[in-house]
């Protein structure tokens, strides 16, 4: 069985490479499409230019980045706040912002409660 080729709204991957990013805005959600519509940032144009001449270890800040289809099959390595979060940019990813894939928090997982925590705490043995 054939993979299914991807496509966004309708679009294949080549179409979308080919689009403007005025174009590509207006296939976006509204959030996405009113960000690209105000303009790049200059450190967004930065990042953009590093990701079409394929730089490799390309470390940004810029989690407010759009991703459009020229970043597909890129690996860009995200601040979250403490370090940088290694990003691989799926097709699915289109139309998203960097951010959303550089969690800045981890799941806490609490083991038993300590002695003292609770009344029924003093039951539980120590090891």
């Amino acid at each position: 069985m054939a993979k299914k080729e991807f496509t966004y709204r309708g679009k294949t991957i080549e179409e979308l490479e080919s689009m403007t990013i005025n174009e590509v805005a207006e296939l976006f959600q509204a959030r996405a499409r009113r960000s690209l519509k105000r303009g790049l940032t200059d450190k967004h144009k930065v990042v953009l230019k590093k990701i079409k001449k394929n730089d490799n270890n390309l470390k940004t800040h810029c989690r407010d980045m759009v991703i459009l289809p020229e970043m597909i099959n890129k690996t860009v390595k995200v601040h979250n706040g403490k370090g940088f979060v290694s990003v691989e940019i799926q097709p699915e990813m289109i139309g998203h912002f960097l951010g959303e894939f550089a969690l800045t928090r981890k799941n806490i997982t609490h083991s038993a409660p300590g002695i003292g925590a609770t009344k029924s705490s003093a039951n539980i043995s120590v090891k």
